[in-house]
């Protein structure tokens, strides 16, 4: 039996980091101001504890599996989540919104990749040295695309393509843009928030957003029990309904896969797109699915959407505290100067191309760019982590944008995704550098189309409540 608890006791160390970061967050003032998150501090213990070797018996690898899962959750949960009932949280069109989100992540998955590759190529000429361009072009899988793409495309590289360590350095990549995104991200939330420029007011900095904890007399009351104790826990049911999306997917992908193999239409691998490591892509589509059925069939009544919110939050802070505690500490030491010029330059770029498209999407322009700024740092998670600070129940539609954006993106990015990023090695500098380059200006020429569709459709709302 002890050989089986293996994935049990990496689970419980995740959890145990994350309350300690709860913990740590609630007593120290430092952190109490700088409201960072618990699963930040949390994988950051992580870390530390598994780099001087005091968590015997496991390695960083050993949480990259349920990094993944947690991942995958946070966004099924969210599509099994029923549309908010308040029209006030609305920014217009959800489509329109995940658009703007799309472009933004769009441009930026092209332009970090062109830039990472040339802070590489000019390190190298100033320094003497002999790095792979590709391991500062990884940081856009990692950054961009999040710690499940870099491990995946970082993989491939290293073993069709021999760029060393180069799975590793994606995950370092995707760790530091965790960081990052909330080292910016939360200061910039934070400005928001005081000046209320966010549409949710339920959102807002006081004593127990400060401490992470509320006081017994102000504690919220969350979920509605849609089953009778004496049947099964209501919690138990919803997790139920994950579980029916994740064997559904599962075995979609299964059928799919014997059906495509060996078929290679215009060059695209079908066995990547139906791999299990695109398995939230497709387990998307299975949530968004159920949850039509659910609602065509008059059972929504039977679905609590607080109690799939918190699931989506919990998978959230799980996924970040295991992507810090993924981090090989060798690997970043020996890499760590071309590492960290790679991720400041990025850092500004990012920030920068964020704030001003997210300006330019119409009512909730701060919370898609603050949401967009994590996405392109870290992962989707990251976006709707620090979404939450500005939408704590998440009762605006940017959550709702997110999730069209996550099926989006994968269309927009066909080229890149399943084509170009696996054999991006193979390629000649000029050619991945007009792939990735050229996607991004593709996407910016759109912005000026997309913004005059955000103003005509913002116009006709206005005439609509007017009437």
């Amino acid at each position: 039996m002890e050989s089986s608890f293996n994935g049990v006791i990496t689970f419980a160390l995740m959890a145990g980091m994350l309350l300690i970061g709860g913990l740590l967050r609630n007593r120290l003032t430092l952190l109490r101001r700088s409201l960072v998150p618990a699963s930040i501090v949390g994988g950051l213990i992580g870390f530390t504890l598994l780099s001087l070797n005091l968590l015997p018996g496991f390695t960083a690898g050993d949480f990259s599996t349920l990094t993944f899962h947690f991942f995958t959750l946070s966004f099924m949960s969210l599509c099994l989540t029923g549309r908010s009932k308040d029209s006030s949280l609305a920014g217009g069109s959800i489509v329109r919104g995940g658009l703007w989100l799309t472009l933004i992540w769009t441009v930026s998955l092209g332009l970090q990749g062109v830039i990472g590759y040339g802070v590489i190529t000019g390190y190298d000429w100033l320094t003497g040295s002999d790095i792979s361009a590709f391991l500062g072009a990884i940081v856009t899988h990692g950054f961009t695309q999040g710690p499940g793409q870099a491990l995946t495309f970082g993989s491939i590289w290293e073993s069709q393509y021999g760029i060393e360590n180069a799975a590793q350095v994606g995950m370092i990549y995707a760790s530091i843009g965790f960081l990052i995104a909330f080292v910016v991200g939360v200061p910039w939330a934070r400005r928001v928030i005081r000046r209320q420029q966010n549409l949710n007011r339920a959102s807002r900095i006081d004593a127990q957003f400060e401490s992470g904890f509320y006081t017994p007399e102000q504690q919220p009351a969350s979920g509605r029990q849609v089953t009778h104790g004496a049947n099964m826990d209501s919690f138990a049911f919803h997790l139920g309904l994950l579980a029916v999306a994740y064997i559904l997917t599962h075995l979609w992908l299964l059928s799919a896969r014997e059906l495509t193999t060996g078929l290679s239409p215009l060059g695209i691998n079908l066995n990547v797109l139906f791999s299990h490591n695109m398995f939230f892509i497709h387990g998307l589509g299975v949530s968004v699915l159920m949850r039509l059925v659910i609602d065509k069939a008059g059972l929504s009544a039977r679905v609590d959407d607080e109690t799939l919110k918190r699931i989506t939050g919990s998978s959230v802070d799980f996924m970040v505290v295991g992507t810090l505690m993924s981090i090989k500490f060798a690997v970043l030491y020996a890499l760590l100067t071309p590492i960290l010029l790679v991720s400041l330059v990025i850092t500004l770029v990012t920030l920068f191309g964020c704030w001003w498209m997210g300006r330019l999407s119409g009512r909730l322009g701060h919370e898609r760019a603050i949401t967009a700024f994590g996405c392109c740092c870290g992962s989707t998670g990251t976006g709707l982590l620090l979404l939450r600070m500005l939408d704590a129940d998440f009762s605006t539609s940017v959550p709702k944008e997110l999730a069209f954006f996550n099926l989006a993106i994968v269309l927009v990015n066909l080229h890149l995704i399943f084509i170009f990023a696996p054999m991006a090695p193979s390629l000649s500098p000029l050619a991945y550098l007009m792939l990735f380059g050229g996607t991004a200006l593709l996407a910016l020429a759109m912005v000026p189309v997309l913004k005059n569709s955000t103003r005509s459709g913002q116009a006709l709302t206005c005439i609509k409540e007017t009437l």
